[in-house]
């Protein structure tokens, strides 16, 4: 049994659980019910037909594909370049997705050391309304795409794990809501006179000022 601990591992039903350890965080832990803030984006810079633009990792999509309305920002003409697709059915988290066709184009990821090409066929979806080329599951598999989320977050194509790409930061938008002046003698008149007061629950704050 010892001989395959090396190998990546699938959950055994003949296997009774055995040492379980807490895995290691790689970042400070969250407060409780706060961990879903920590996420990060897998955006990154690229060329697409000679124009920069950012595309989105995702190895959870099925497969590499980009919306009508955005292409069509990027490639005007677009239609004329789209070659058949089969009948196959996409499907998102909870619609179904109107293929088109595909766009077939260059993907170009810069790099100090030498640029990297790789040829994708996105397919283009006429319901999707994401502002990014996908780069889906199936082109992370065939170019071995190496999403790394250790210390330094970075991805790698192909075996060369020295050759690093960047991802960008998360944006995040902090909603600061309006922030009204705070009356100190009204505050002073509910501690002391109204601390005891039985105040109807079906009062609006305006009504109980």
């Amino acid at each position: 049994m010892e001989s395959y601990s090396h190998l990546p591992q699938l959950r055994n039903g003949q296997l009774d659980l055995s040492k379980i350890q807490d895995a290691q965080l790689m970042k400070t832990k969250q407060n409780r019910g706060k961990g879903y803030t920590a996420g990060n984006s897998f955006l990154t810079e690229v060329l697409i037909d000679k124009k920069p633009t950012i595309p989105l990792l995702d190895p959870g999509a099925f497969c590499s594909c980009v919306g009508k309305s955005f292409l069509k920002t990027c490639a005007p003409n677009f239609e004329d370049q789209l070659l058949p697709i089969d009948g196959i059915k996409y499907n998102s988290a909870s619609n179904p997705m109107k293929a088109l066709g595909i766009f077939q184009t260059n993907v170009i990821f810069p790099h100090i050391n030498g640029d990297l090409k790789i040829n994708v066929a996105f397919v283009v979806m006429e319901n999707c309304s994401s502002t990014h080329f996908i780069l889906g599951n199936d082109y992370v598999i065939m170019y071995g795409i190496d999403l790394h989320s250790n210390k330094d977050r970075y991805f790698t194509i192909r075996e060369n794990k020295c050759q690093k790409f960047a991802f960008l930061p998360l944006k995040r938008k902090i909603t600061v809501s309006k922030v009204e002046p705070l009356n100190l003698e009204l505050e002073r008149f509910k501690s002391e006179q109204l601390n005891e007061a039985e105040i109807s629950l079906h009062l609006t704050d305006c009504q109980e000022n």
